[in-house]
Formats: C-alpha cells, sequence, structure tokens
C-alpha cells in the first residue's frame, strides 16, 4: 500500500510508540464509532483512530463536536485490560495529557474544567470523551476519544458553543519564538506518550495531584448542573476543593461539609470567574 504524505507523517511521528496500530482517515463520521467498530472487531489495546476531518464527530450526550478539516485534532484510543473501576480516571488520564504536551510543546498554561474540558484562558480548546463497552458484565474496553481546536477555523460559533471556546494557534501568537501553526502529529505522539506514562500510574496520588494542579476554579465557588439536553438542572453549589483518589470532585459546601461530586451527565459552571460563565 502506498502511503499519502499526512499517512508518512504520520507514520514517522508515531514510531516508537507501542500502539497497537493506527487507522488513519482524512475525512470520516466519527472516529470514536470507528473506534468502537474496531473494538468490535477484535482491536488490540492501543488501536488509535485518527482523522482530518470528522462530519460526525460527537461529546457528551451525543452533542456535535465541530471539526473543521486539518484545522483539529481528532483521535479515538482503544484501551483494553481497563479496570472496571478505572473509568471515571480515564477522561482525567486524557485531559492530563493533552495539558502537559501543552505545556511541554509550547509552553502554554492549559487547565481542566473538571470533568472533560481542557481550557486556555478560561476558554474551551480540547474536549475528551470515553464511552465503556460490555459484553454481559465483562468490560471489553473503553474508547478515548480527543477533540482539539488547533487554528481559528476549528472554533465554532458562539450561537453554537455551549462554552466560550478558542484554539491553540491563537495563544501562540504572544509567545516569543513559539511556531505559528501547530504539528498535528507532534502533538499528537506527545499526548500518547503521556497517556502511556500516566496509565501505568492511574490509582497513585501524583496522578491525582497532577490533575488537581491543574484544575480550572480550584479555591472558587462553582456551581454543578445535571447536564440534559432539555436544560439543565441545579444540583449544588460549593468551593472547589479539588480530588478524591476515584477523580471524583470535592466541594465545600456553605454549611461548611464537604460533598462528593461523582462523575456522570453533570457539568459544572464557575459561579462568577474573569467573566466567563
Amino acid at each position: 500500500m502506498v502511503l499519502n504524505h499526512d499517512q508518512r507523517e504520520l507514520q514517522k511521528a508515531l514510531a516508537g510508540l507501542a500502539l497497537g496500530g493506527f487507522r488513519y482517515f482524512e475525512r470520516v463520521g466519527s472516529t470514536m464509532d470507528e473506534a468502537t467498530a474496531w473494538l468490535e472487531e477484535g482491536a488490540p489495546d492501543l488501536a488509535l483512530v485518527v482523522a482530518d476531518e470528522q462530519t460526525a464527530g460527537r461529546g457528551r450526550l451525543g452533542r456535535r463536536w465541530f471539526t473543521a478539516p486539518k484545522a483539529s485534532l481528532a483521535f479515538s484510543l482503544v484501551l483494553r485490560q481497563v479496570d472496571p473501576l478505572q473509568p471515571s480516571l480515564l477522561t482525567g488520564l486524557g485531559a492530563l495529557a493533552v495539558c502537559e504536551a501543552l505545556e511541554t510543546l509550547y509552553h502554554l498554561q492549559p487547565q481542566i474544567k473538571w470533568p472533560n474540558d481542557v481550557l486556555l484562558e478560561y476558554r474551551k480548546v480540547c474536549g475528551v470523551l470515553t464511552e465503556s463497552h460490555w459484553q454481559g458484565e465483562q468490560l471489553s474496553g473503553v474508547v478515548m476519544g480527543i477533540g482539539i481546536n488547533l487554528a481559528p477555523s476549528s472554533v465554532p460559533p458562539m450561537n453554537a458553543a455551549l462554552f466560550p471556546a478558542t484554539c491553540v494557534q491563537d495563544h501562540l501568537r504572544f509567545l516569543a519564538g513559539a511556531p505559528q501553526e501547530v504539528n498535528r502529529f507532534q502533538l499528537l505522539a506527545v499526548i500518547l506518550e503521556r497517556v502511556l506514562t500516566w496509565r501505568a500510574r492511574l490509582q497513585t496520588r501524583s496522578f491525582i495531584q497532577s490533575w488537581e494542579a491543574r484544575l480550572a476554579y480550584r479555591w472558587e465557588t462553582v456551581q454543578i448542573f445535571r447536564d440534559l439536553n432539555e436544560g439543565n438542572s441545579l444540583l449544588t453549589e460549593g468551593r472547589l476543593e479539588g480530588l478524591n483518589s476515584d477523580g471524583n470532585l470535592i466541594l465545600r459546601l456553605a454549611n461548611g461539609e464537604t460533598q462528593t461530586v461523582n462523575f456522570g451527565e453533570i457539568r459544572l459552571r464557575p459561579l462568577s470567574s474573569n467573566g466567563v460563565l
């Protein structure tokens, strides 16, 4: 098979990473769907699906994820050998890996808006989606999908976004010596390297501490809403203090008690932070 330029560049970037193979698409409906189908066919651990463009990319609750051609990084990773108690940590794994890659390559200061978004200056630049797949009572695997806005054309219009959005390139313009364009495959390779590194330490305190250190709105008052397509309903409100060992949120309530907020279809909003709601 003759590889095109992008396929050769991707293959070169991924060389040396212990992946379970990869599939590359110039245009695809959804990398999540492709990875899920591959999982059902028997894909090995760390099988990777990458696309230049998604026509039906999705986030939580089936919401559309905007993916412009060659302006975004969109990929999904098959994870086998997952402890049934770990899937809630995998979202944090993906978000932390993205943060560390942006820090390493571009000296940016990303933050994680719990549970699944990465922010740059309080605007969403990345979303992480994890889906567990079961065969009866046996967890057969988890598919982790990551989408990152790289260039301005990847940023959805304000009226189409649930949270203010941005792209990596817009934050490089103000950094001396920073590249003005993002090498997608270089960024992908560093993210995957960080995923592999932290995956082996998923249930360690150092993993939780690294995640906590990048939490957006930490020590601020936040509101937690039930995230529904037909609207949000307020569940609780408190000061964001950190995470427990399962990656669940710890809030300090007005009465001084603490409350743990578990993963689920929920949405976090700051009560007031930098004018961003």
